[in-house]
């Protein structure tokens, strides 16, 4: 009982100096790239991985991930422990927050990626590949288990829990759980609307091909814009390309000299300044235009 007391104490004693020296362990924060996830290994990761819409897409990106994608999915426990998962309503909670999470579009969009294509033409010309795929169906373990299925205790307790109460408690108590009250006011957030945009505006979102979000892909090089603007790059995407009178992104021009008296100016009508002169009495008063006196004749040369 002694050794049982000192044991509790130093072991509270250990996790208050590690939570006083910040030494608590960080939780671990999911990879940028969603290529970057591990593999599963198991049918309840696949599963996981499936129900996620972040992340389900990842096994049709790449032969490599399918090749064990298809491994699971042809495994009679993988659709036992299906069937448990779906008694559970918070499955479905995270399911369904996965599919409003701005994360998801990032997923589908990297079907856009050429080097997706380009992988799944290896594979369809990789002999390994399609040994692989035979090797699963015509393994006889696998012939085996799918063959003693009616007799599998994971596929008993799938049945089984149709007479479980706690099951139907659980669905009876779903609206006064906390994960399905966040997920039903989750469309008032901004933050999920803002979120959406960042990502549709993000060019990772869509592998190399977005690149055409970026208006410096645009940039060619041009002579002039619709104003005769000098040799320079012009962006069909930045208005001021369009009006501005220097090479896009060069620093502007000194001003011209103004114009003699009496020489009528250009009129810009797409400067405001220009048409508020209307305006101003003064503007409709041009000075008289001054004559120079003629030379004196050149005396004739000796």
């Amino acid at each position: 009982m002694k050794l049982k007391t000192l044991a509790l104490v130093v072991g509270m004693v250990a996790a208050q100096g590690a939570l006083a020296n910040g030494t608590a362990p960080a939780a671990p924060t999911a990879p940028a790239n969603p290529a970057a996830y591990p593999v599963p290994q198991t049918s309840q990761q696949w599963l996981e991985r499936m129900t996620d819409f972040t992340r389900n897409m990842s096994a049709y990106r790449d032969p490599k991930v399918f090749v064990p994608w298809a491994n699971a999915v042809t495994e009679p426990g993988f659709y036992s422990t299906m069937g448990i998962n779906m008694m559970d309503p918070g499955n479905w909670y995270r399911m369904m927050g996965s599919m409003m999470d701005p994360r998801s579009m990032a997923n589908y969009m990297q079907f856009a990626e050429p080097d997706m294509y380009m992988k799944w033409m290896a594979a369809s010309l990789d002999p390994n590949f399609y040994t692989a795929l035979m090797t699963q169906l015509l393994d006889p373990g696998k012939m085996m288990r799918w063959m003693m299925m009616p007799m599998d205790p994971q596929m008993w307790n799938m049945m089984m829990q149709t007479l479980n109460p706690n099951m139907y408690l659980k669905w009876m108590m779903s609206p006064l759980d906390p994960r399905a009250m966040q997920l039903a006011v989750a469309p008032l957030n901004p933050a999920l609307y803002t979120g959406w945009m960042g990502a549709s505006m993000n060019p990772a979102t869509y592998g190399s091909w977005g690149t055409w979000l970026n208006p410096n892909t645009y940039t060619a090089p041009l002579t002039g814009g619709m104003t005769g603007a000098p040799a320079g790059a012009f962006n069909p995407l930045d208005p001021a390309s369009w009006f501005a009178t220097t090479p896009y992104g060069q620093p502007a021009a000194a001003p011209a000299a103004a114009p003699a008296a009496g020489t009528p100016g250009y009129v810009n009508p797409f400067d405001p300044n220009v048409l508020l002169q209307m305006f101003n009495p003064a503007a409709f008063t041009q000075p008289a235009a001054t004559t120079a006196a003629p030379a004196a004749p050149a005396a004739p040369a000796r």
